[in-house]
């Protein structure tokens, strides 16, 4: 009986494998043909289970651990485009096989909406989209959305050092997700979100056709900007409004231990930081105990103040005397940088 039993799950199993097999073979058929014109070899850039790079492109865009050993379905296919057309292609044979399509623009994704899903999906990763054009003449840049906010800023910094974007701190982020899903800063008090200073944007939308501002309309050029671009289209690109900052600027992080003199500190804090000049950004990050409180919830044993101030250091210390002198800052505490 045990022994009909496994034959019966061996041949199910051959089936299962034989039937997946069949619908990868046909998949990638689809995007070699649709790339033939273009005589671009499909290897290189479409990547099935099988395929030897698949688990190396997988694995780092997993940071929060949570992920790692999830009930969801990995990408059946990691796609990384580099051009719109191989993108198109992605989208129609993605439809053509009843594959869900996740994507990716280049950086992390903690919340891991872009490898995972319960579905049959494709994963359509846009590192290779990643040039950034800066206009110094209106102050505007193009910025395609597998660019991270680190090259970004790295690329304004060789144009001017008066100019600036108000986006994340992480350098590693990739703008066009950073950018749909609003995109808040250090500068976010004085200039807003990201998603804020957006005049334009190129979208692929799901028959393969690109759309900016005019063409996709106000309604969706709204949405995408903090709306998540990928439920919408798949976004390819963005430009952006420079904004005017000092040559000079000053940062300062203080540790303080969440005692009672420190939790007094913290509630002086969310009393009047809404209050400071938008010249002034402070934020405050919690640190965890390792061990676990009688309660069995972590227990936070320290804050960090961490503050950007677009102005010098003198006027830095004057506005915190007289507004947070709580914090105790001194001059020490205090970097000036471009």
């Amino acid at each position: 009986m045990a022994s009909h039993m496994l034959q019966h799950l061996m041949l199910y199993l051959s089936i299962l494998i034989g039937f997946c097999l069949a619908h990868q073979e046909e998949f990638v058929k689809c995007m070699s043909k649709q790339s033939s014109s273009l005589h671009t070899n499909t290897s290189k850039y479409v990547y099935s289970l099988h395929s030897q790079s698949y688990f190396n492109l997988l694995q780092p865009l997993k940071h929060n651990a949570r992920w790692k050993n999830s009930v969801h379905q990995r990408p059946k296919f990691i796609v990384t485009p580099t051009n719109h057309h191989q993108i198109k292609a992605a989208i129609i044979c993605a439809r053509a096989h009843a594959l869900q399509i996740r994507v990716l623009s280049g950086g992390h994704d903690f919340e891991g909406l872009s490898y995972r899903s319960r579905h049959r999906f494709v994963l359509i990763d846009l590192v290779n989209l990643r040039s950034i054009t800066i206009n110094m003449d209106d102050e505007t840049a193009w910025i395609q959305v597998g660019a991270t906010l680190g090259e970004l800023y790295y690329n304004i910094a060789k144009k001017s050092d008066t100019h600036a974007f108000p986006a994340g701190v992480c350098p590693s982020l990739g703008a066009g997700g950073h950018i749909s899903g609003g995109g808040m800063g250090t500068l976010v008090r004085k200039y807003g979100l990201a998603a804020d200073n957006i005049l334009d944007a190129k979208i692929m939308n799901a028959k393969g056709e690109i759309l900016d501002r005019e063409l996709m309309g106000e309604d969706l050029f709204w949405a995408i900007r903090g709306g998540g671009g990928a439920s919408f289209g798949i976004i390819l690109a963005w430009r952006v409004q420079l904004i005017r900052v000092p040559s000079l600027t000053t940062v300062f992080t203080i540790h303080k231990d969440l005692d009672d003199t420190g939790i007094e500190v913290v509630d002086k804090w969310q009393k009047i930081a809404n209050k400071l000049p938008n010249d002034l950004f402070i934020r405050i990050l919690l640190s965890n105990n390792v061990e676990k409180n009688t309660q069995n919830k972590p227990k936070f044993e320290r804050v960090a103040f961490n503050s950007l101030f677009l102005g010098n250091a003198k006027d830095l210390l004057a506005l915190m005397n007289t507004n947070f002198p709580e914090l105790g800052l001194q001059e020490a505490d205090c970097e000036e940088m471009s």
